[in-house]
């Protein structure tokens, strides 16, 4: 069982978020695109935070958290987005599906692991 469930496409940013937080004591698991993501959340009933891209293959992690709050009818797991991107659009979207926060890569450990406490509790 996980604490925290880190989504993206990208290995390499996959590997790094995932090992930082591993590094900092958190129980870590990753996922390769946003299905991937919903299955993992699907069948992890104590992941306490999802860390996730926003445009990926398959499933994007905006779908992803609006199918976490919908179809899973989870509304306890924090949900945030590390992404590139930074249409106000999308940030709405993602306020809309309950996610928490907005993080600009690159991904910048140092600077969010005290909110990461805080979000897993």
């Amino acid at each position: 069982m996980a604490q925290i469930l880190v989504v993206d496409d990208s290995a390499t940013v996959r590997n790094e978020v995932a090992g930082f937080l591993s590094s900092n004591g958190f129980t870590v698991e990753t996922a390769n695109d946003g299905k991937e993501g919903l299955d993992k959340t699907r069948s992890d009933s104590g992941l306490k935070l999802i860390i996730s891209d926003v445009n990926m293959p398959n499933m994007d992690g905006l779908t992803m958290a609006e199918k976490i709050r919908s179809e899973l009818g989870n509304q306890t797991v924090n949900i945030i987005m590390l992404t590139t991107e930074s249409d106000p659009r999308m940030k709405e979207r993602g306020k809309a599906a309950g996610v928490k926060g907005w993080i600009v890569k690159p991904f910048n450990g140092a600077a969010i692991v005290g909110a990461v406490k805080k979000l897993v509790g």
